[in-house]
């Protein structure tokens, strides 16, 4: 059961997520104003609104997570976004990452290979208020063909390589952001695109993601 009621507490609980991610180092106030107007505790069982805003990923089901808000401002720094950008974010999870995105004024598609997170995604009522998010079930290492292409890419989860459909869709000057390697820990890069299929990557600091797993499910 997903809570409805923001209250003062959850208010207060958000300004002092905001500050310790503020205190990491992310020091762009759109980012930290996005979180502290999104109720993370209502992407989540009412069983964890104690420790919804405790800056940790916790569990949503089908073995995917609500990531960290740290990682979540951190993936959102990198990528730079402007208002009205058409930005392709690949795995949706609990939507808390989109909503990031469309509080910044992005026009955010958003795919989800689990059926059930879909499912929960399009009959979460609190999603209602972004008619900027597009959800998709889907593939995605395919992407979005139809829609491209796109000024960023945010990749959620852990992708051995650089997927080329998805760079295909990227803009020129585009830039994708994403959790590269295997194993335990991965590195977060920022890929810019270059002009005659060229790319620019930057490396940044270590992270721990879940898979990005091909097909659906």
């Amino acid at each position: 059961m997903r809570p409805t009621e923001d209250t003062y507490r959850h208010k207060g609980l958000r300004r002092k997520l905001t500050d310790g991610i503020r205190n990491k180092g992310i020091t762009d106030e759109r980012i930290l104003d996005a979180i502290t107007r999104i109720p993370r505790h209502f992407f989540l069982d009412s069983a964890f609104d104690e420790v919804a805003y405790e800056d940790r990923a916790f569990p949503i089901g089908e073995g995917q997570t609500i990531s960290q808000p740290y990682t979540v401002a951190y993936q959102t720094l990198l990528l730079q976004i402007r208002p009205f950008e058409k930005v392709l974010e690949i795995g949706t999870g609990s939507a808390y990452q989109a909503c990031v995105l469309a509080e910044l004024g992005a026009q955010v598609y958003t795919i989800e290979r689990q059926k059930k997170l879909f499912e929960l995604n399009k009959a979460f009522t609190h999603l209602k208020k972004y008619p900027n998010i597009k959800f998709f079930y889907g593939d995605g290492y395919e992407g979005l063909p139809t829609y491209a292409p796109f000024d960023k890419i945010l990749i959620t989860a852990a992708a051995p390589e650089i997927p080329p459909k998805l760079m295909d869709q990227l803009k020129p000057g585009g830039m994708m952001v994403l959790p590269l390697g295997v194993g335990e820990v991965q590195q977060m890069k920022r890929v810019t695109k270059l002009d005659r299929g060229k790319i620019k990557e930057e490396v940044f600091d270590n992270f721990s993601f879940v898979p990005m797993v091909e097909g659906k499910k």
